[in-house]
């Protein structure tokens, strides 16, 4: 759009030919003394002739210096969209393969629970069978098994759609993963910076803000249209005519034209009108825009802020669990407590090493998130050893 609209401040030539045979057949009246006497001819000849013209507009109401201007944002705002673009694309990634790990994880603390609770089901037959525990804690043990068995199904199916996910986005077939690493280093340590950031650097409120930018000059364009308009124009041709017995013609002219429009039917007082009303509209987008950089960086602010709790409070319980489970199985054996003891704790080791993991994804997630709802994260800002794409090469 850029060149098209430079194309205002550059003249317009042309270059016109033409040539052909003409017939001519008349009658003409000669007066004489007994009366009007016709003659009639007729001619057959060639004529040719070539010229140019040249247009250029001094002065149209601003509307191209406008025009290119509103070019110019039209591009930078482009350029934001491609941001959001850019952004959303390394959050899915990271998702992704944040994603994986966690299902991998669960599923590997779902298949060695299925491990402990069938070495648990075969000791408690073995005590079964002389006699120390009752059917009941066999049965139990049985079904903590089977229910055990359904969590690694669910599992797999988790780990499995995670991988097809994980092949969608980043284009790969995942390999070994290594652990994930937050990056809320490289966002704002304060809330108040977090949130003036993400409302100033945010590609999407970039974005709205050249959207005003367009809409306010396209009013100016609008308005142009009330304004006079000058323009010269140069022209030259030479010919051939036999027919007026002209053997060569040749015409030159440079013609100063100014037109001052008076009343065009009120079509552009409406398109201004609209202009206007879509600079409303294009405010209160930027509004809404600037309100939700905000509400997504309080909220990624909180995620952020929740996980690192969760990952404290769920090592503490996967700790205390371990010891507890070691607890009850020593006095499971000397008869202090029951098979559903053991099971219940071995439950609750593994729903807390399940929310670890949980906690520990929703932590590298959260900090993504958060650097994206500031408007940093890109490539160059997380230091990829990649090919960046550079929109002004395209551009110039």
């Amino acid at each position: 759009n850029v060149p098209e609209a430079l194309s205002g401040y550059r003249p317009k030539l042309s270059i016109t030919a033409n040539g052909g045979y003409n017939y001519t057949n008349a009658v003409q009246a000669f007066p004489t003394a007994g009366g009007p006497t016709n003659t009639q001819f007729a001619q057959t000849f060639y004529s040719r002739g070539v010229g140019a013209t040249g247009t250029y507009t001094l002065f149209n109401g601003f509307q191209t210096a406008n025009r290119t201007r509103q070019a110019e944002s039209q591009v930078e705002g482009a350029r934001e969209t491609l941001r959001v673009t850019e952004q959303q694309v390394l959050l899915d990634a990271a998702t992704a393969y944040m994603n994986l790990l966690r299902d991998q994880a669960i599923l590997d603390l779902n298949r060695r629970n299925v491990e402990v609770l069938t070495e648990q089901l075969k000791q408690t037959r073995d005590r079964f069978n002389v006699g120390e525990v009752t059917r009941t804690d066999v049965a139990q043990a049985e079904s903590r098994l089977a229910a055990g068995r359904s969590s690694l199904l669910g599992a797999q199916s988790n780990f499995v759609t995670s991988q097809a996910n994980y092949r969608r986005v980043i284009g790969v077939d995942p390999g070994r993963l290594a652990p994930g690493t937050p990056v809320d280093r490289l966002s704002p340590g304060v809330l108040a910076r977090a949130i003036a950031q993400g409302q100033a650097q945010s590609p999407s409120v970039l974005a709205a803000a050249y959207g005003v930018d367009i809409a306010t000059l396209a009013v100016k364009i609008s308005e142009g249209a009330l304004y006079p308009n000058l323009a010269i124009t140069a022209s030259a041709s030479q010919g051939q005519n036999p027919a007026f017995e002209v053997v060569k013609q040749t015409q030159a002219s440079i013609v100063g034209a100014l037109t001052i429009p008076i009343y065009q039917g009120g079509a552009e007082y409406s398109a201004i009108r609209q202009s206007k009303e879509t600079l409303g509209q294009q405010r209160l987008n930027l509004d809404i825009n600037r309100d939700q950089a905000r509400a997504t960086v309080v909220q990624s602010w909180g995620q952020l802020d929740a996980a690192k709790a969760q990952i404290e409070a769920t090592t503490a319980q996967v700790n205390a669990a371990e010891i507890a489970l070691n607890g009850v199985r020593e006095e499971a054996r000397v008869g202090q407590r029951t098979t559903l003891d053991v099971l219940n704790a071995q439950q609750e080791l593994v729903n807390a090493r399940v929310a670890l993991v949980t906690a520990q994804h929703d932590r590298v997630v959260a900090s993504y998130t958060l650097l994206a709802a500031v408007g940093g994260l890109s490539t160059p800002r997380l230091g990829l050893n990649v090919l960046i794409y550079d929109p002004m090469v395209h551009y110039q």
